[in-house]
C-alpha cells in the first residue's frame, strides 16, 4: 500500500446497533475498492472485520477493527466499530481516532437503540456524520418511514440524499435527490443514468423538500431567499450542503444494500466531498509539552516532530502484540527509535504496518493523521503516547466507559491460576473496560465489566485462546458485624494446669457500640487497684484485636465495637501476655453475642441515567431491591438521573435487567457509602451460610 499524504486521508468509523449490517458494509466498501477479490459474509464467518475465532463462533464483532481502503487517491480507515453495548469500550477507542462517522440503519428494523447512541456520540464529539440505510433489498425495508423518524428526532438537520427505486419488490436503483437525478445500478454496484420513475415522484417533493429545509437552516442569506420563494442554484446546494456536514450542521442520509454492494460508490463519493481530511477536522487531541509544562494539540503538522498516540492494542498467543497508533504530528518512520512519554522508556520500532483486518501489510512511513501500527512493543499500552525525547508530547486518554458489573472467577483446575492471571492480563490489555480485582477480604477474585455477556466472552476467549478455563459465578458480599447495646462485667477467664507453669488469665470488661462505625473497635482500660496489672493490657488489646477479624456471629469483620476492661484477677507465675490475650477473646465472644449482634450489608450510591418514559418502570424496580429513592434530577434531550442508596447485592445482574426495561436506553453507575444494618431475613440467611465458618473460629 501506498503512503499517503495527510490531505489524502479520510478516518470513518462505522456506528449503529449491533445487527444494522456495519460489517457487512465495511466488507462491501472493501470489495468494491478491490481491496479484497471476494466478499465475505457474517455467517460465513469470512469477513476482514470478524476475524476472530469467538467473533465467528457467535456472529457479531467483539472488537473494533480497521480496514484501510484506497480510492482515487484517498486512503480511506474504515473503523467497524461493535454495536453491542457490553462492547462499547472498543467502539470508544475507534472513536478516539475517527474524524467522521457513519451510522448504519438497517432498513428493515429502522431506528435503534443503538442508533440514538450513536447519534449522541457524534453530537458530543461534533463530528460529521452520514445516516446509511441499508438492506434496502429486503422487502420489508421502510426507507420512507426511517426518514421521517429521522426528521422527527433530530429535526432540519436531517438531508435526505437518496430515494429508493423499486421495479416490482427489486430495488433497482435510486434518485439523487441533491441533483434530481435517477440512477440504475449495475450488478457489480456502480449505476447507469435513467429517467425519474413516476412512481417515486409522490415522495420526491417532500423528500426534496427536506434538503430544501436544511440548506436554508445553514446560511442566513439562503434563508432569506427560501422564503422568498426563489430557487437555490446548484452550485449553493452543494457548497451549503459541503460546508454544513463537516459542520455537523447538516446530517446526510444515504441508502442501498450491503450483500450487493448497492450504494458503495455514493457513500466514497460523500466521504470525498463532505467529510474532512484529518487536518481539517474539528477534533484535535490535546496534551501536554513534559518538557516545557505547555498545552498542545494534534494539529496533524507533518512538519513538526513526530508525535503518536496508541489507541488499541492487539494481543495473540501465536502473532504476538500490536500497537495500533494514530500519529498525530510529524512523521513516523520504520526504524525509528521513540520516546514513550508515558512510561518513560524508549522503543525501537523494526517494521511499520497497516492492519486490514488481521492482515499486516508493511509500510515504510505513516504520514500526520494516519492509522497504523507497530508490532512487538515492550512497554507500550493502549492510552500511551509515543514521540521524541526532544519534544516529549503527552496526549490526554480517551475516556472509557467504567465496568460496573462484576463476577467472582475461580480456576476449573488447580494449578492453573498463573497461566489464568497471564491470560486474563492480555485480555485486560486488549479491552481497558475488563479488569481484574483481587478481593482480599473475601478470599475471591473478581472479574469487571460492561455487562455479563462481555464477562462470559472473556471466559471463552480465555479457553479458546489460552487453553485455561475458569467458572464465572456471583460474587460473595463484604458484609460486617457490630453489636446494638451496652454490656457490662462480661468475664472472660482463661485457666489451664498441664505440669509446670500453667496458664492464667481473667478478665471483666464492657461492650458498647462505638459511634463511629467505620473503625473496627476502641479499648480503652479503667482498672483499679492493679487486679490486672498495666503489662498484661497490651495482651488484652491484643485479643480485640484478632477477635474483631472474623466476627462470632457470622464470621464477618467487626465494626464499631467500645472495649473496656474494668476488672480481673491474676497469678504471679501462671500469668502471661498469651494468657491474658485468650482471655480477652473469650469475653469479647461472649459479650458480642449478648450485645444484640446485627450484620452490617454495604450500600451503594446508584445514579441511573434513562428517558423520561422509564422513570416509573426504573423506580418500581430499585423498590423491589430495597433501594431507596434519594431524587431525581432532569437532563438534557428528555433524560431523567435517578440517584438511589441501595444494596451492593441487589445490583448483582443489574445491568442485564436495565437494558431489558429500557430497550437499552438506560445507563448507571454505582460506588460504595457505607454500611448499615441488614434486614432480619438477609441476616439469617448469612448467618446460615456461613455457620461453619463460625464453628472454625470457636474450634
Amino acid at each position: 500500500m501506498d503512503v499517503y499524504k495527510t490531505e489524502q486521508i479520510r478516518n470513518v468509523v462505522l456506528l449503529g446497533h449491533g445487527g444494522s449490517g456495519k460489517t457487512t458494509l465495511a466488507e462491501a466498501l472493501a470489495f468494491h475498492t478491490k481491496a479484497i477479490g471476494r466478499m465475505g459474509k457474517v455467517a460465513d464467518g469470512t469477513t476482514l472485520s470478524d476475524y476472530d475465532k469467538e467473533e465467528i463462533k457467535r456472529g457479531f464483532s467483539i472488537r473494533a477493527s480497521v480496514i484501510p481502503i484506497e480510492w482515487e487517491g484517498l486512503k480511506i480507515n474504515l473503523l467497524d466499530a461493535p454495536g453491542y453495548f457490553d462492547f462499547v469500550g472498543q467502539a470508544e477507542e475507534a472513536m478516539s481516532v475517527a474524524d467522521a462517522a457513519v451510522i448504519v440503519v438497517n432498513g428493515k428494523a429502522g431506528i435503534e437503540v443503538g442508533t440514538k447512541k450513536a447519534w449522541d456520540i457524534c453530537e458530543r464529539r461534533k463530528i460529521p456524520c452520514i445516516f446509511f440505510v441499508t438492506n434496502m433489498d429486503d422487502p420489508n425495508a421502510d426507507y420512507i418511514k426511517i426518514i421521517n423518524d429521522l426528521k422527527e428526532l433530530y429535526g432540519k438537520k436531517i438531508a435526505p440524499f437518496h430515494l429508493p427505486i423499486y421495479e416490482g419488490d427489486k430495488f433497482t436503483g435510486f434518485v439523487n435527490v441533491v441533483k434530481m437525478g435517477a440512477r440504475k445500478f449495475n450488478p457489480d454496484g456502480t449505476y447507469k443514468d435513467i429517467e425519474i420513475p413516476d412512481g417515486v415522484k409522490g415522495d420526491l417533493d417532500d423528500v426534496r423538500n427536506m434538503i430544501l429545509e436544511a440548506v436554508a437552516e445553514s446560511d442566513e442569506e439562503l434563508m432569506e431567499k427560501y422564503f422568498n420563494g426563489e430557487e437555490f442554484t446548484q452550485e449553493e446546494i452543494s457548497g451549503a450542503l459541503r460546508k454544513s456536514v463537516i459542520e455537523n450542521e447538516i446530517i446526510p442520509v444515504q441508502m442501498g444494500s450491503g450483500i450487493l454492494t448497492y450504494g458503495c460508490n455514493m457513500l466514497l463519493q460523500s466521504f470525498q466531498k463532505y467529510f474532512p481530511s484529518p487536518e481539517k477536522s474539528a477534533v484535535f487531541k490535546k496534551g501536554i509539552n513534559k518538557k516545557t509544562g505547555e498545552e498542545v494539540q494534534a494539529d496533524k503538522d507533518n512538519s513538526k516532530p513526530v508525535s503518536a498516540t496508541v489507541f488499541k492494542t492487539i494481543t495473540d498467543p501465536f502473532v504476538g502484540k500490536y500497537s495500533l497508533v494514530k500519529v498525530c504530528t510529524g512523521v513516523l518512520n520504520a526504524g525509528d527509535t521513540v520516546y514513550n512519554v508515558t512510561k518513560d522508556v524508549e522503543e525501537k520500532l523494526q517494521k511499520l504496518y497497516v492492519m486490514r483486518g488481521k492482515e499486516l501489510i508493511e509500510v515504510p512511513s505513516l504520514n500526520s493523521g494516519d492509522i497504523g501500527a507497530i508490532g512487538k512493543l515492550n512497554s507500550t499500552r493502549t492510552g500511551d503516547t509515543l514521540s521524541t525525547r526532544d519534544c516529549p508530547i503527552e496526549y490526554h486518554p480517551t475516556t472509557m466507559s467504567k465496568p460496573q458489573e462484576y463476577m467472582r472467577y475461580r480456576a476449573k483446575t488447580k494449578g492453573e491460576e498463573d497461566k489464568i492471571a497471564q491470560g486474563l492480563q492480555k485480555l485486560t490489555i486488549e479491552d481497558l473496560t475488563l479488569q481484574t480485582v483481587n478481593d482480599e477480604e473475601n478470599r475471591q477474585m473478581l472479574l469487571y465489566g460492561i455487562g455479563m455477556q462481555q464477562l462470559e466472552i472473556a471466559a471463552s476467549m480465555l479457553k479458546e485462546k489460552y487453553k485455561v478455563e475458569i467458572e464465572l459465578s456471583k460474587p460473595k458480599f463484604a458484609y460486617r458485624e457490630t453489636i446494638t447495646k451496652k454490656v457490662e462485667h462480661i468475664q472472660g477467664k482463661h485457666k489451664k494446669q498441664s505440669g509446670g507453669h500453667g496458664q492464667y488469665g481473667d478478665v471483666i470488661m464492657d461492650f458498647e457500640p462505638l459511634e463511629d462505625a467505620t473503625k473496627p473497635y476502641e479499648f480503652y482500660e479503667q482498672v483499679f487497684g492493679g487486679s490486672v496489672p498495666k503489662n498484661f493490657f497490651p495482651a488484652v488489646e491484643k485479643g480485640i484485636q484478632e477477635s474483631v477479624i472474623k466476627g462470632p456471629l457470622a464470621a464477618y469483620p467487626v465494626v464499631g465495637i467500645k472495649a473496656t476492661l474494668v476488672d480481673g484477677s491474676y497469678h504471679p507465675v501462671d500469668s502471661s501476655e498469651m494468657a491474658f490475650k485468650t482471655a480477652s477473646m473469650l469475653a469479647f465472644r461472649e459479650g458480642f453475642m449478648k450485645a444484640r449482634p446485627v450484620l452490617l450489608e454495604p450500600i451503594e450510591s446508584l445514579k441511573v441515567t434513562v428517558p423520561d418514559k422509564f422513570t416509573g418502570d426504573i423506580m418500581g424496580d430499585l423498590n423491589k431491591r430495597r433501594g431507596r429513592i434519594m431524587g431525581m434530577n432532569p437532563l438534557h434531550g428528555g433524560k431523567q438521573v435517578i440517584e438511589a442508596e441501595i444494596p451492593a447485592s441487589e445490583l448483582y445482574g443489574y445491568s442485564t435487567d436495565l437494558r431489558s426495561m429500557t430497550g437499552g436506553m438506560g445507563d448507571y453507575v454505582h460506588e460504595f457509602v457505607r454500611y448499615e444494618q441488614a434486614p432480619s431475613d438477609v441476616q439469617q440467611r448469612e448467618i446460615e451460610k456461613r455457620a461453619s465458618k463460625v464453628d472454625q473460629i470457636e474450634a
